[in-house]
């Protein structure tokens, strides 16, 4: 069970606290494999393994793939590729900051590697983005999450200017003590966290308490929450992401889920946004706020495109409808794999 890492001997790390990463086989397999589910794999060739560190909970690497370019994997799990990850991000953040009439301050949860934070810089009437990810600083001898940044910031070259963006607040911190301890309310508040793994440090901000209780009141009046939701292909939409929608629909009045093919994740993924103003997606407004609002070029979203991808197939659109499951911390669902947490207690 879980995830399988596979590196050469020959390959280039960095490991944190200087022991050998585990899992390394023979010089020739100079590959990383993804454990999708019991009798799925997926894996791609590697040029190099940049970096590698372990916290109490995540198992993070960041890898240099022949197909895929500079990727971030955690848990096991693909979080991001240099070549497509404009497609995942892309979907994240412009529906809701289009959908907005004016949003002027986004709190991201997660998202350390930047490009989240990117996404919602390009839009002319932000004034504040603040990106929260978790700090495992406790940990003397990792220092992991501060690292992961500052080398995502120095290698991820499509982030560099986000990162030195006087508007952009980066704070290391849990993102739930972080919502609950602070004061001020945001317009956009955006879910880029790790997928929920059993052991996993996540799964506690997919749930109903923490939206009703934690997230929604820190929303300004016409405020919109959006958060990634998982797998949402054929055979996977009932792992988490009709979970995670029915869950939010239990919370906010207005609901929309959607999903588009990542090929680094190997499947089709799924976002849901959610407000308790209604929604404005016609075509033709979006393409006219995507003009006269953001800087730069969309290279995957516009007004058609967005409205194709909430146009769910029959089967995906009938399990959301028919979906009862509520994720609360006792009854949570995960993913295929398990977090380090989990792993060591096994």
């Amino acid at each position: 069970m879980g995830e399988a890492i596979m590196f050469p001997i020959s390959l280039s790390y960095h490991d944190l606290n200087g022991a050998t990463p585990r899992n390394i086989k023979r010089p020739d397999d100079s590959w990383f494999e993804e454990v999708i589910d019991d009798d799925l794999k997926w894996s791609f060739a590697l040029n190099s393994v940049l970096h590698r560190g372990i916290s109490e909970y995540q198992d993070i690497v960041l890898l240099d793939t022949k197909r895929f370019g500079k990727a971030l994997v955690i848990d096991g799990k693909m979080q991001s590729a240099e070549s497509d990850e404009f497609i995942y991000h892309e979907c994240l953040i412009h529906p809701a900051l289009l959908s907005h009439p004016c949003p002027k301050t986004v709190f991201i949860m997660g998202g350390g590697e930047g490009s989240t934070a990117r996404e919602a810089l390009k839009h002319k009437s932000i004034e504040k983005v603040t990106m929260c990810d978790i700090d495992e600083a406790c940990n003397l001898q990792l220092l992991m999450h501060k690292e992961v940044v500052a080398f995502c910031r120095e290698h991820l070259t499509a982030n560099k200017e986000a990162f030195c963006n006087k508007l952009l607040e980066l704070v290391i911190n849990d993102a739930k003590i972080e919502l609950e301890e602070r004061k001020e309310r945001f317009d956009i508040i955006v879910g880029d966290l790790a997928d929920p793994v059993e052991g996993g440090p996540c799964y506690q901000l997919y749930t109903k308490s923490f939206y009703q209780h934690i997230l929604k009141p820190k929303l300004n009046p016409a405020g919109i929450f959006v958060t990634q939701a998982g797998p949402a292909g054929v055979f996977t939409h009932q792992e988490v992401f009709s979970s995670i929608y029915n869950t939010i629909k239990q919370v906010f009045k207005y609901v929309v889920a959607y999903t588009t093919h990542v090929p680094s994740f190997a499947d089709e993924w799924g976002w849901v946004m959610a407000s308790d103003t209604p929604f404005c997606m016609e075509e033709e407004k979006m393409d006219k706020k995507i003009q006269e609002t953001i800087n730069g070029e969309l290279l995957y979203l516009d007004g058609a495109s967005f409205h194709s991808l909430t146009v769910l197939n029959k089967m995906v659109s009938s399990s959301l409808k028919n979906e009862t499951h509520v994720y609360t911390e006792d009854n949570a669902r995960f993913i295929h794999g398990h977090g380090v947490g989990k792993k060591e207690s096994v």
